[in-house]
C-alpha cells in the first residue's frame, strides 16, 4: 500500500522584498471576489527523475531558491488576504503584498511509481490528491493560509510538483503562466520571458474596494457533496479530434465550431477593448451555461450540441461582460458548492495552456493532474496532451457513468490503460 511520507515543510518568501511602512495592496474585482467560498486552483505536473538522482536534497534547494526568485515577479502569491469592515455592514477583501511567504512541502510516496500515476484507467484519486499542499483550505481563508502552496514529491522514478493556488488571485491563465515563468527561473534564466501585469481590471466609475455585504461572508452554504469515487482522463489525439470536430460540422452545415467548444475559458479576453492583456494576473473568467434535454442530444447528434455552445461563446460579447460586472457590485453574489454542482457537466481549464513547456532544468513533464479542489460530480478538466495537438480530458463522474462512457466506442478507445 502506497504512503505519503511528510519529509519537510518551510516557508519561501520573496528574494527582493522590500520592506515599506505601509504594505502595498491589491483590489479585488468582482471576477475574483466572486470566488470565495470555493476551493483554490490545484494542479500539478509529473517528471521521470533527474538522470543524477544522488542529490535530491540539492535538487530540493534549487527549486526553493528558484521559487523565491520567481516570486520577485508574483509578488502576490506571498502576500496574504486583507479584509475591512465597512460601517454599512459590509466587508471588502484585497491582497496585502506583505511577502508573509508561500508554503513549500517535500514529501516522499513511497513504493510509487510514475506508471502507477499515469498507466491506470482510473486515477488513484487519494494517492493523486495527496501531492498537493493545503488540501481543504478554502478561499476566503487566504487572510491567515497562504496564497500559494508547492509540493514537491519524490516517486520511486519520478517527481511531482504539485501547486495550489488561491482562486481569488489567480485563473488559470495566471496559474500556468506562473508555472511557465518558475520553469524559466529553474533553468537559469535572469528575466521571466512575460512580467504579469499586477493591477487588477475595472470598469470606469466602479467604487474600491468593492463592498460584500456581511451576511455573505458565511462560510458555508450547508451544502454535502455526495461521495467521489472515479476519476479517469480520456486522451484525443489530434487525427480523432479532426474527425469529430469534421463531424460536428458537416452535421450542422457550417464550420464554425472549434475543436474544442465546449471550453468557454479565455476564448472572450480580446472582446473587452482594450484587450485584457496576456500577462494579466488574476481572474479573468466569464461563465457560460449550455442546457439541452438529453432526448435532443441523443436525437439531433453531436453537431447540434456543439453548435449550441458555439452560439453561447459568441453571445459573450463586451456588453454581456460590463453588464455582469456592474450588476455584481450592484448585488454581489457569491459561487458555492451547490451553485457549481448538480446534474450537469462544468468544464474547466484549457489545452491553450503552456503544460508541457515546463522544464525544470531535468526535462518535460509526462503528464498532468488536478488535485482535490472543487471536485464536484461532472467536473470535467481539460488539458493539452503530451503530443502536439492532442486533448487529454480529466472526467470526475460516478462510476456507473464511467462504465457506460467506456462501454462507447469513441470514449473506450481514448481511455488510458
Amino acid at each position: 500500500m502506497a504512503s505519503i511520507r511528510l519529509i519537510s515543510t518551510s516557508t519561501v518568501k520573496a528574494a527582493s522584498h522590500k520592506e515599506y511602512p505601509t504594505h502595498q495592496r491589491i483590489e479585488l474585482t468582482p471576477w475574483d471576489l466572486q470566488l470565495l467560498l470555493v476551493d483554490p486552483i490545484q494542479q500539478g505536473l509529473l517528471f521521470h527523475k533527474p538522470k543524477d538522482q544522488s542529490e535530491i536534497t540539492t535538487l530540493i534547494h534549487h527549486l526553493k531558491t528558484s521559487l523565491s526568485r520567481t516570486l520577485d515577479f508574483f509578488t502576490p502569491f506571498a502576500g496574504r488576504l486583507a479584509t475591512i469592515e465597512n460601517n454599512d455592514n459590509t466587508i471588502s477583501y484585497f491582497i496585502d503584498i506583505n511577502n508573509a511567504g508561500a508554503q513549500f512541502v517535500h514529501a516522499l510516496a513511497i513504493g510509487v511509481s510514475v506508471a502507477d500515476i499515469i498507466e491506470l484507467v482510473y486515477v488513484p484519486r487519494q494517492l493523486v490528491h495527496s501531492f498537493f499542499p493545503l488540501n481543504g483550505v478554502r478561499n476566503y481563508e487566504g487572510i491567515s493560509k497562504p496564497l500559494l502552496g508547492v509540493q514537491v514529491t519524490e516517486l520511486a522514478d519520478g517527481i511531482f510538483i504539485g501547486c495550489t493556488i488561491n482562486h481569488t488571485v489567480a485563473d488559470g491563465t495566471s496559474f500556468w503562466h506562473f508555472f511557465n515563468s518558475w520553469s524559466e527561473i529553474s533553468r537559469g534564466f535572469d528575466q521571466i520571458s512575460k512580467p504579469p501585469v499586477l493591477k487588477r481590471w475595472f470598469l470606469d466609475g466602479i467604487d474600491c474596494p468593492i463592498r460584500i455585504p456581511l451576511s455573505h461572508n458565511d462560510n458555508s452554504d450547508g451544502f454535502a457533496l455526495p461521495p467521489l469515487k472515479k476519476e479517469t482522463v480520456f486522451h484525443f489525439t489530434k487525427a480523432k479530434i479532426a474527425t469529430l470536430k469534421a463531424k460536428a460540422n458537416s452535421e450542422i452545415g457550417t464550420n464554425k465550431i472549434s475543436s474544442l467548444q465546449a471550453v468557454l475559458t479565455h476564448l472572450w479576453r480580446p472582446r473587452l477593448h482594450p484587450p485584457l492583456p496576456e500577462e494579466y494576473l488574476g481572474n479573468a473568467v466569464q461563465a457560460g451555461t449550455v442546457t439541452i434535454k438529453a432526448g435532443d442530444l441523443l436525437k439531433r447528434g453531436l453537431g447540434y450540441a456543439a453548435w449550441e455552445m458555439n452560439k453561447m461563446v459568441a453571445l459573450h460579447t463586451e456588453e454581456k461582460l460590463r453588464s455582469f460586472l456592474e450588476s455584481w457590485v450592484e448585488k454581489p453574489r457569491l459561487l458555492t458548492e451547490s451553485s457549481v454542482a448538480g446534474n450537469a457537466l462544468v468544464t474547466s481549464s484549457s489545452p491553450r495552456f503552456n503544460v508541457y513547456g515546463n522544464d525544470f532544468g531535468w526535462g518535460k513533464p509526462v503528464a498532468v493532474r488536478s488535485g482535490a479542489g472543487n471536485k464536484t460530480h461532472g467536473k470535467i478538466t481539460v488539458f493539452p496532451g503530451v503530443e502536439e495537438g492532442s486533448i487529454d480530458i480529466e472526467a470526475c463522474l460516478s462510476p456507473e457513468v464511467l462504465v457506460a462512457m467506456g462501454n462507447d466506442m469513441i470514449m473506450s478507445s481514448c481511455m488510458f490503460n
